[in-house]
């Protein structure tokens, strides 16, 4: 299992896009992903509604975890998209 903490680079938060975005990376990606924010509970990140319920903002931080064969460059990937601002 992989795991990394990412703080959230999309300045209005994962919201509807950014969230699709990445819930789209994370169900093709063949792996079992799950985000948390903070301490909370994770979720897993190929669910928008999941991933949306979070309530992430912009600077929070979340944590996600993989496994598969391939976790760590999964999490690359998905780190990538969560540091993104993809609302300029």
């Amino acid at each position: 299992m992989a795991e990394r903490t990412v703080r959230i680079g999309s300045s209005h938060g994962l919201h509807a896009r950014p969230a699709k975005l990445f819930t789209q990376a994370a169900a093709a990606s063949g792996a079992n992903v799950t985000i948390a924010k903070g301490s909370g509970k994770p979720v897993n990140a190929s669910s928008i509604l999941g991933v949306i319920s979070l309530g992430v903002d912009f600077g929070d931080y979340v944590t996600l975890t993989a496994d598969g064969t391939n976790a760590d460059a999964v999490l690359d990937q998905l780190v990538e998209l969560l540091v993104t601002d993809h609302d300029e």
